[in-house]
């Protein structure tokens, strides 16, 4: 079910987790989109000879798959700022879970606040971060 109206919100509540495409193919096709044709995005052994562990996806795209998920809650609802912190890298080809929690409802302004988290799959969070959606 989407998310229509702020009175539908509540606090507390667990968006559905989303599980974003992280493979190479699709990395590579929002680098050529964006113009970020870096090595170290496009290719593992390249990566891996900067001292990197694997190909990296891009921040913006991990902020992405972010508002991705919150827009598959809610189609209505206005991003109107993402904040994020990025503790280590996003591998790409490695499975990631893309979670968030209600944590604040403001009825009168249709205003509500998210925590947002991307882990891998050894459940290790590699970004987490802050969301605040608009509902009219």
């Amino acid at each position: 079910m989407s998310i229509t109206s702020i009175d539908q919100v509540e606090f507390g509540e667990d968006l559905p987790a989303f599980a974003p495409d992280t493979s190479l193919d699709n990395v590579r096709r929002f680098c050529a989109a964006s113009g970020w044709m870096a090595d170290r995005f496009l290719d593992h052994e390249a990566a891996r000879g900067m001292g990197l562990p694997g190909a990296l996806i891009p921040g913006i795209m991990s902020q992405g798959f972010l508002s991705a998920m919150i827009h598959q809650w809610s189609e209505v609802g206005r991003i109107i700022q993402i904040d994020t912190v990025f503790r280590a890298p996003v591998i790409v080809d490695e499975p990631l879970n893309i979670n968030a929690t209600v944590t604040d409802v403001e009825e009168e302004d249709g205003l509500v606040e998210l925590d947002l988290t991307v882990t891998n799959e050894a459940g290790e969070t590699r970004v987490f971060g802050t969301a605040k959606v608009q509902f009219d």
